[in-house]
Protein backbone atom coordinates (compact mmCIF):
# COMPACT_ATOMS: atom_id res chain seq x y z
CA UNK A 1 0.00 0.00 0.00
CA UNK A 2 2.48 2.45 1.28
CA UNK A 3 4.89 1.54 -2.22
CA UNK A 4 1.48 2.22 -4.29
CA UNK A 5 0.99 5.87 -2.38
CA UNK A 6 4.44 6.23 -3.48
CA UNK A 7 3.79 5.89 -7.06
CA UNK A 8 0.99 7.69 -6.84
CA UNK A 9 3.12 10.89 -5.17
CA UNK A 10 5.38 10.52 -8.05
CA UNK A 11 3.26 10.73 -11.16
CA UNK A 12 1.79 13.51 -9.54
CA UNK A 13 5.42 15.39 -9.10
CA UNK A 14 5.95 14.13 -12.74
CA UNK A 15 2.78 15.86 -13.82
CA UNK A 16 3.18 19.09 -11.99
CA UNK A 17 7.05 19.54 -13.37
CA UNK A 18 5.72 18.33 -17.16
CA UNK A 19 2.90 21.38 -16.50
CA UNK A 20 5.92 24.40 -15.56
CA UNK A 21 8.15 23.17 -18.26
CA UNK A 22 5.03 23.09 -20.59
CA UNK A 23 4.60 26.91 -19.07
CA UNK A 24 8.01 28.19 -19.82
CA UNK A 25 8.63 25.91 -23.45
CA UNK A 26 5.95 26.37 -24.73
CA UNK A 27 4.59 29.68 -23.89
CA UNK A 28 7.83 31.59 -25.37
CA UNK A 29 6.76 30.09 -28.11
CA UNK A 30 3.54 32.24 -29.11
CA UNK A 31 5.74 35.19 -28.17
CA UNK A 32 3.59 38.54 -26.75
CA UNK A 33 1.83 41.19 -28.72
CA UNK A 34 2.20 45.02 -27.58
CA UNK A 35 -0.78 47.34 -28.22
CA UNK A 36 -0.01 50.79 -28.70
CA UNK A 37 -3.40 52.67 -28.31
CA UNK A 38 -1.98 55.99 -27.68
CA UNK A 39 -3.19 59.08 -28.81
CA UNK A 40 -1.36 60.78 -31.93
CA UNK A 41 0.58 63.62 -30.99
CA UNK A 42 -1.12 67.24 -31.09
CA UNK A 43 0.75 70.04 -32.49
CA UNK A 44 0.15 73.04 -29.36
CA UNK A 45 1.50 75.78 -31.31
CA UNK A 46 4.60 76.95 -33.81
CA UNK A 47 6.86 79.75 -33.66
CA UNK A 48 9.50 81.02 -35.66
CA UNK A 49 13.07 81.15 -34.49
CA UNK A 50 15.85 83.41 -34.85
CA UNK A 51 18.41 82.09 -33.09
CA UNK A 52 21.66 80.98 -34.79
CA UNK A 53 22.67 78.01 -32.90
CA UNK A 54 26.80 79.02 -32.96
CA UNK A 55 27.95 76.58 -31.10
CA UNK A 56 27.34 73.17 -28.14
CA UNK A 57 29.24 71.56 -25.75
CA UNK A 58 29.11 67.50 -24.52
CA UNK A 59 29.15 67.43 -20.61
CA UNK A 60 29.19 64.74 -18.38
CA UNK A 61 28.81 65.07 -14.50
CA UNK A 62 28.89 62.56 -10.89
CA UNK A 63 27.23 63.46 -8.85
CA UNK A 64 28.05 62.31 -5.00
CA UNK A 65 25.18 63.24 -2.95
CA UNK A 66 24.58 61.93 0.72
CA UNK A 67 21.10 62.38 2.88
CA UNK A 68 22.35 61.74 6.55
CA UNK A 69 19.63 61.21 9.65
CA UNK A 70 20.59 63.30 12.42
CA UNK A 71 21.64 61.59 15.69
CA UNK A 72 20.90 57.83 13.85
CA UNK A 73 24.02 56.16 12.13
CA UNK A 74 24.25 55.79 8.88
CA UNK A 75 24.52 51.73 8.75
CA UNK A 76 20.73 52.20 10.14
CA UNK A 77 19.55 55.10 8.58
CA UNK A 78 20.43 57.60 5.13
CA UNK A 79 21.94 56.91 1.69
CA UNK A 80 25.05 57.98 -0.58
CA UNK A 81 24.19 57.72 -3.85
CA UNK A 82 26.85 58.28 -7.17
CA UNK A 83 24.77 59.44 -9.87
CA UNK A 84 26.45 59.97 -13.76
CA UNK A 85 24.50 62.57 -15.92
CA UNK A 86 25.85 63.63 -19.71
CA UNK A 87 23.92 66.66 -21.56
CA UNK A 88 24.50 68.91 -24.30
CA UNK A 89 24.45 72.65 -23.58
CA UNK A 90 23.81 74.71 -27.06
CA UNK A 91 24.84 78.61 -27.64
CA UNK A 92 23.01 81.12 -29.56
CA UNK A 93 22.77 84.70 -30.64
CA UNK A 94 19.33 85.67 -30.81
CA UNK A 95 18.78 88.18 -33.98
CA UNK A 96 15.74 88.53 -32.56
CA UNK A 97 16.35 92.10 -31.13
CA UNK A 98 18.15 93.21 -34.00
CA UNK A 99 16.97 96.89 -34.23
CA UNK A 100 17.62 99.47 -37.57
CA UNK A 101 20.17 101.33 -36.11
CA UNK A 102 22.24 97.68 -35.09
CA UNK A 103 23.15 98.16 -38.90
CA UNK A 104 25.31 100.84 -40.20
CA UNK A 105 25.41 100.03 -44.10
CA UNK A 106 27.56 101.98 -46.69
CA UNK A 107 26.57 100.44 -50.33
CA UNK A 108 29.35 103.05 -51.46
CA UNK A 109 32.14 101.65 -49.36
CA UNK A 110 30.55 98.71 -49.37
CA UNK A 111 30.62 98.23 -45.37
CA UNK A 112 28.77 96.95 -43.02
CA UNK A 113 28.69 97.86 -39.25
CA UNK A 114 26.54 95.60 -37.21
CA UNK A 115 26.09 95.35 -33.12
CA UNK A 116 26.18 91.78 -32.15
CA UNK A 117 23.90 90.47 -29.46
CA UNK A 118 25.62 88.67 -26.85
CA UNK A 119 25.82 84.68 -27.55
CA UNK A 120 23.14 82.97 -24.74
CA UNK A 121 23.59 79.60 -23.46
CA UNK A 122 20.61 77.16 -23.43
CA UNK A 123 19.48 75.06 -20.65
CA UNK A 124 21.34 71.53 -20.37
CA UNK A 125 19.47 69.05 -22.67
CA UNK A 126 19.99 65.46 -20.29
CA UNK A 127 20.90 62.76 -22.26
CA UNK A 128 18.11 60.25 -20.59
CA UNK A 129 19.97 56.99 -21.70
CA UNK A 130 23.05 58.29 -20.53
CA UNK A 131 21.67 59.67 -16.84
CA UNK A 132 22.34 56.56 -14.24
CA UNK A 133 22.32 55.91 -10.64
CA UNK A 134 25.86 54.58 -10.63
CA UNK A 135 26.11 53.10 -6.77
CA UNK A 136 24.00 53.63 -3.94
CA UNK A 137 24.60 52.80 0.26
CA UNK A 138 21.30 52.40 2.15
CA UNK A 139 20.78 52.63 5.86
CA UNK A 140 18.36 49.45 6.83
CA UNK A 141 15.77 51.85 7.29
CA UNK A 142 16.00 53.01 3.55
CA UNK A 143 16.49 49.95 1.69
CA UNK A 144 13.45 48.50 3.66
CA UNK A 145 11.19 51.34 2.15
CA UNK A 146 12.27 50.93 -0.88
CA UNK A 147 10.93 47.93 -1.17
CA UNK A 148 7.25 49.67 -1.11
CA UNK A 149 8.05 52.51 -3.20
CA UNK A 150 10.18 53.73 -5.69
CA UNK A 151 13.32 56.58 -4.99
CA UNK A 152 12.36 59.72 -6.58
CA UNK A 153 15.76 60.49 -8.99
CA UNK A 154 13.82 64.29 -9.85
CA UNK A 155 16.20 66.26 -7.45
CA UNK A 156 19.59 64.22 -9.24
CA UNK A 157 18.63 65.42 -12.66
CA UNK A 158 17.81 69.37 -10.97
CA UNK A 159 21.32 69.19 -9.43
CA UNK A 160 23.09 67.81 -12.74
CA UNK A 161 21.53 70.83 -14.43
CA UNK A 162 22.90 73.16 -12.88
CA UNK A 163 26.24 71.21 -12.40
CA UNK A 164 26.35 71.28 -16.07
CA UNK A 165 24.74 74.83 -16.78
CA UNK A 166 27.84 76.21 -14.32
CA UNK A 167 30.51 74.16 -15.92
CA UNK A 168 29.10 75.32 -19.50
CA UNK A 169 29.57 78.91 -18.14
CA UNK A 170 33.23 78.87 -17.28
CA UNK A 171 33.49 76.41 -20.46
CA UNK A 172 34.24 79.79 -23.00
CA UNK A 173 31.18 77.96 -24.97
CA UNK A 174 29.48 81.75 -25.58
CA UNK A 175 32.76 82.99 -26.42
CA UNK A 176 33.03 80.81 -29.17
CA UNK A 177 29.52 80.95 -30.19
CA UNK A 178 30.01 84.72 -30.75
CA UNK A 179 33.08 83.97 -33.09
CA UNK A 180 31.29 81.67 -34.92
CA UNK A 181 28.68 83.85 -35.40
CA UNK A 182 31.15 86.81 -36.63
CA UNK A 183 32.38 84.36 -38.84
CA UNK A 184 29.30 83.28 -40.62
CA UNK A 185 28.41 86.68 -40.82
CA UNK A 186 31.37 87.82 -42.50
CA UNK A 187 31.47 84.91 -44.69
CA UNK A 188 27.88 85.95 -46.23
CA UNK A 189 28.42 89.52 -46.50
CA UNK A 190 31.98 89.06 -48.02
CA UNK A 191 29.67 86.96 -50.60
CA UNK A 192 28.09 89.98 -51.16
CA UNK A 193 30.90 92.27 -51.67
CA UNK A 194 30.11 94.00 -48.33
CA UNK A 195 33.26 94.39 -45.16
CA UNK A 196 31.60 94.13 -41.66
CA UNK A 197 32.97 95.07 -38.84
CA UNK A 198 30.90 94.13 -35.18
CA UNK A 199 30.44 96.18 -32.11
CA UNK A 200 29.47 95.20 -29.10
CA UNK A 201 25.30 95.30 -28.98
CA UNK A 202 23.98 98.37 -26.10
CA UNK A 203 22.17 97.01 -23.82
Amino acid sequence: MKRRMGVVVAGLVLVAVAALVSVFVVVPRFGTDTIDRSQPALLQSLRDLSQYHAAAGDFQVVLDIENDVRFVPSALAGQRTLFVAAGTVNAYVDFGGLAEESFTVSPEAKTVELALPPAVLDKPNLVQERCYVFAQERGLLDRLSSLVETQDQQPFYVAAEQKISDAARDSGLAGRAEENTRKMLTGMFGALGYQVTFTAAAD
